[in-house]
């Protein structure tokens, strides 16, 4: 498992630091740095990451009113050479709280936390289940396999990439008990699974042999899904 940081710190020499303890760490990557929160809320909404490296103190915007502005940030541990802000930066949920000078053993407790904490997430994940009821059964399928939903009319089509299953149920009620993180509607026929996703085709999605169209209002939003779900990264 990669976990892709970004490092955001308005000291040089606090960056390179950290830089220095994560390529020492095999499931880091660094997908990004930055100098101030500015350039870091600029970074996101092309960039994907799954932990932040955060200091407080920095121009134009800190890093807790960063944090109070991003709706579901990716994990963040802050970094700072100030304690009192402590408290407060754990009502933002963050994983961790390092105090600079950071020892490489405080960082590495540190990242592994949330090492744990993603690994964790993701075979929850992979658990998640739905039962539709069909002409014949009540059936169970597995999010995961998934890889879009077809509407066609009063009724939908679940296709996986074995089964077709079809159920009497609008495409809004179903949606309505899909996560938001890995299903979204992208036409008014259609809810895709994100993480099957292989290309993009002018205004379709490629998923195995299928093409899914994409709904001109719905664009702009597709493409940010794909790339906070890790289809396109920097």
């Amino acid at each position: 498992m990669e976990i892709k940081c970004i490092i955001t710190d308005d000291e040089p020499i606090a960056r390179k630091g950290l830089k220095r303890y994560i390529n020492k760490v095999d499931f880091l990557t660094i997908a990004g740095e930055c100098e101030d929160a500015v350039q870091l809320n600029n970074m996101l909404k092309t960039v994907h990451a799954d932990l932040l490296f955060l200091d407080i103190e920095m121009p134009h915007l800190s890093g807790l009113d960063l944090l109070a502005d991003l709706q579901n940030p990716p994990h963040v541990i802050i970094t700072s050479a100030y304690e009192q802000y402590a408290l407060k930066g754990y009502e933002f949920d963050v994983v961790d709280y390092l105090l600079k000078p950071i020892p490489f053993s405080r960082f590495l407790k540190a990242v592994n936390k949330v090492h744990t904490m993603i690994e964790s997430e993701s075979k929850k994940e992979e658990d998640i289940y739905i039962f539709i009821k069909t002409e014949k059964q009540l059936k169970k399928i597995y999010l995961k396999e998934i890889l879009f939903i077809e509407s066609m009319e009063n009724y939908i089509i679940i296709h996986t990439p074995t089964t077709k299953d079809t159920a009497s149920i609008r495409l809004k009620s179903i949606l309505d008990t899909l996560p938001a993180t890995s299903f979204m509607q992208v036409h008014r026929s259609f809810i895709v699974n994100l993480s099957h996703i292989q290309a993009i085709e002018g205004n379709q999605l490629v998923i195995g042999e299928h093409k899914i169209p994409v709904s001109r209002p719905m664009r702009e939003e597709v493409y940010k899904a794909i790339i906070n779900n890790q289809l396109i990264t920097k």
